[in-house]
């Protein structure tokens, strides 16, 4: 009479399939433990060294001179506090472009529409552009609370482009007197 008696391979905690022991069952997640924390080492190890290598890492210092040594080149001027541009033309004028406007348009129907506007106003001299560049709160005011009045039927057509002009050169005059710009240049209308 045989008692049931464990196989050696059940005695020491192996599984039995078939007859066989199957082995290394604990050892099988450890390895896919360590190859997984291996590969995630050695991606962000080589994405972080990649961002590093490729942003490298100047101080502030190191780029200052090349920044002033590119507008000396350019012959685009750009003005630190208000974001404008200037830029000379032929015939001695000068092209000023004030950061672009963005406002809020009424409508009859009440569903939010908005007015994106790039000008570039031509000017006589640089001295107007000074002139500009100190009153620029004043102007930025100005067309915030002009625009908002507009509707989008008032900008349809040629005809509203050159009614927007008109409007603008005479109330940017108005501001800057006794200073005057030329002309106004529509770059850029969009009505959302």
């Amino acid at each position: 009479m045989a008692k049931d008696v464990p196989d050696k391979t059940e005695a020491e905690g192996d599984d039995v399939v078939d007859g066989e022991a199957v082995e290394g069952k604990k050892k099988l997640p450890l390895r896919l433990i360590i190859i997984g924390a291996a590969a995630a080492v050695l991606v962000l190890g080589g994405g972080g060294t990649a961002a590093f290598l490729l942003m490298g890492h100047k101080t502030p210092a190191a780029h200052a001179p090349a920044k002033k040594d590119a507008k000396k080149k350019s012959g685009d001027k750009k003005d630190d506090k208000t974001g404008a541009q200037i830029a000379e033309g032929p015939d001695g004028v000068v092209f000023y472009t004030p950061p672009d406007i963005v406002v809020n348009m009424q409508t009859a129907d009440g569903r939010p529409t908005f007015l994106k506007l790039k000008l570039t106003l031509e000017l006589p001299d640089a001295a107007t552009g000074d002139v500009l560049d100190e009153n620029m709160p004043r102007l930025q005011d100005m067309f915030q609370t002009f625009l908002r009045e507009l509707r989008p039927e008032d900008l349809s057509g040629s005809q509203g482009s050159y009614q927007l002009r008109m409007e603008i050169q005479r109330r940017v005059n108005l501001v800057i007197a006794p200073s005057k710009i030329n002309t106004v240049l529509i770059e850029e209308m969009l009505i959302n």
